[in-house]
């Protein structure tokens, strides 16, 4: 356990932690580098819980004490504050901005690597694969992620359509039932017309998987979320690194998906290339 990253650790232990232990799950979690720098007692006061529920805490997800906690997260948060940070700044050339993107990008698809729980993969991937039709919803920069994963569903034989706009998802929602799965996709997880579409998609009996934050509505209302915590300076730019992190996150479900249609799905995915080929001109 020592070998693997704190972060990615305490998000698997979190579901079988005391209620008290939770508390300072999520505060460490959402503050890692503050948490570096802190006291036990420090802790203790801001995740509201006494000093010998941090000791517990400390064992529960394998290291010794406090001292070890520490030391493991601050060797966790060193490793990412060197990969770089994203912020432009007037004079930056063009060297700078490609540079500052790609780490940024590395970095954040590295911190969803660590977080993302598994077990919320497979229960979506599960749902998926069961469903009787698949709607994706999402706006913006989502909504572009949506008509991705409508592509790649497709492929593997869903029913499934991709919707951005909000009167279309209104449509769909409320023609769907008890055998159809809507993926809400959100980078803040509080557009207010994605919560409408997934209280009508509910309200008709279909169940709901949500690709956002984690403690944000839209994961809340989920009935099955995937938690994709990517804090975004949105002020000047469109969000890139998150968007870039939700079409990872889709390409794990589709495989999964896949996996779990069987070995003779892979005629079907053949035929498909064999009608793709036709289509490229020959080298």
């Amino acid at each position: 356990m020592k070998n693997q990253p704190i972060l990615g650790e305490i998000s698997k232990a979190r579901s079988s932690l005391r209620k008290s232990e939770v508390k300072v799950a999520d505060f460490v979690l959402s503050q890692p580098e503050q948490v570096m720098h802190m006291r036990i007692v420090d802790l203790a006061q801001e995740a509201q819980v006494s000093e010998p529920t941090i000791v517990r805490f400390c064992r529960a997800i394998g290291c010794n004490g406090f001292q070890e906690f520490k030391v493991r997260i601050a060797q966790e948060t060193a490793v990412t504050n060197n990969i770089g940070q994203f912020a432009i700044v007037a004079d930056d050339s063009i060297e700078d901005i490609c540079s500052k993107i790609a780490d940024t990008t590395i970095q954040r698809l590295h911190q969803i690597k660590t977080l993302l729980l598994p077990s919320q993969v497979a229960a979506a991937a599960n749902a998926i694969s069961n469903a009787q039709r698949v709607e994706f919803y999402g706006f913006g920069a989502s909504g572009a992620v949506a008509t991705d994963a409508q592509h790649k569903f497709f492929r593997l034989q869903v029913a499934t359509a991709a919707y951005s706009d909000p009167h279309m998802q209104s449509m769909s929602a409320v023609t769907l039932g008890e055998k159809d799965v809507v993926v809400a996709i959100s980078q803040s997880g509080r557009t207010r017309d994605l919560m409408h579409s997934i209280a009508l998609a509910q309200q008709h009996d279909a169940l709901v998987v949500s690709l956002a934050p984690q403690h944000t509505p839209v994961s809340e209302a989920a009935d099955l979320p995937i938690h994709i915590n990517i804090e975004e300076d949105t002020e000047q730019f469109t969000p890139m690194t998150s968007r870039i992190a939700h079409l990872m996150v889709i390409d794990m479900l589709a495989v999964a998906v896949t996996q779990r249609r069987g070995p003779d799905f892979s005629a079907h995915l053949n035929a498909i290339k064999r009608s793709i080929k036709s289509l490229r001109i020959d080298v």
